[in-house]
């Protein structure tokens, strides 16, 4: 029988990618070999501490240590609700990830006091940036502040950041390279300034707006006056009728269209009604109905049968996404 000893170095190497990073260096003292294998850069592209509440002094270690210029993406939390005594993120911190990681381009934040923390200290390397839960402050994503930061960023995910609002979305428009925004939970986003925003921000090709106050009608339609070269729409069906999907009837460009429930009302539109609109999308590929209650139902039989040549996707809509209608 193979013992690990007989695996070679690619299979353990994948085996320890899916190992929590505290138990990842406890099994570097097990032999020199396996020393070796937690050293290999390709162990430390991709980084999750959200599971831990890491003193700034492990953190330091292991930026120095283990991830530097091996590292292409992290997830930390800042740890918002552990009481006043628990570490926070600093600049200082953001800063020296820039320095030594040049190569980190994806950085996720969970529940973090960012209030603090200059938007100038993130890394400017940056590709995608998330923020989940997190504080920041008003003047993080104003247009008032330095144009130059950020230059490569091409996605931003904004879930449940209480503190973003319309001047916020409008600033957005400092980040040229921009191409997917995603609001999630973003209460403080009127109809207006999501029309005012997505004005200056034409050039997006990729737009989630889940969970928010908003209506899907009033989103669409903004979305149909100002970006026609979207490829993908994400959202919940709060406020769905027929005559707003019809507003995206010929969009030129579109390729995924997803709408999320369960929040389903009498307007919402039928299965041939969104089959009328989607027969009238040019490049639509994807058609993605989750949490309607339409999985295995007629309605799928519908839409897969009147959209051969898209690829018809009804579902039950997914735990981790629930939360956005609690």
């Amino acid at each position: 029988m193979a013992t690990f000893a007989d695996l070679p170095d690619s299979v353990l190497l994948e085996i320890f990618s899916y190992l929590p990073v505290r138990d990842r260096i406890r099994i570097s003292r097990v032999c020199h070999r396996w020393k070796r294998l937690v050293d290999d850069r390709w162990l430390w592209r991709h980084v999750d501490l959200t599971l831990y509440t890491m003193r700034p002094k492990v953190m330091w270690h292991l930026l120095r240590r283990y991830m530097a210029s091996r590292l292409h993406s992290l997830r930390m939390g800042g740890y918002l609700f552990s009481g006043s005594q628990a570490p926070q993120l600093s600049p200082a911190l953001m800063r020296a990830l820039g320095q030594k990681c040049p190569n980190l381009k994806r950085l996720c934040l969970h529940v973090a006091n960012l209030s603090m923390v200059p938007i100038t200290s993130l890394p400017c390397t940056l590709r995608t940036l998330e923020l989940h839960s997190c504080e920041i402050s008003m003047a993080w994503l104003l247009k008032e502040q330095d144009p130059t930061v950020l230059p490569l960023l091409e996605c931003i995910v904004l879930d449940r950041v209480p503190a973003f609002r319309d001047e916020h979305l409008q600033g957005l428009t400092r980040f040229r390279a921009l191409r997917s925004l995603v609001l999630g939970g973003t209460y403080r986003v009127t109809e207006t300034g999501l029309d005012m925003g997505l004005q200056e921000l034409s050039y997006l090709q990729r737009l989630e707006v889940l969970g928010c106050t908003l209506s899907a009608d009033s989103t669409l339609l903004a979305i149909s006056r100002h970006l026609r070269d979207v490829r993908k729409i994400r959202l919940t069906v709060r406020g769905l009728s027929a005559p707003g999907l019809s507003v995206l009837e010929g969009m030129p460009a579109l390729e995924s269209l997803c709408l999320l429930g369960p929040l389903i009302t009498p307007e919402m539109p039928s299965p041939r009604e969104i089959l009328s609109s989607c027969l009238t999308m040019p490049k639509l590929r994807v058609l993605e109905l989750q949490g309607l209650g339409w999985e295995g139902q007629e309605a799928e039989r519908i839409l897969s049968k009147g959209l051969p040549h898209c690829m018809v996707i009804v579902r039950a809509c997914p735990k981790e996404s629930m939360d956005w209608w609690m």
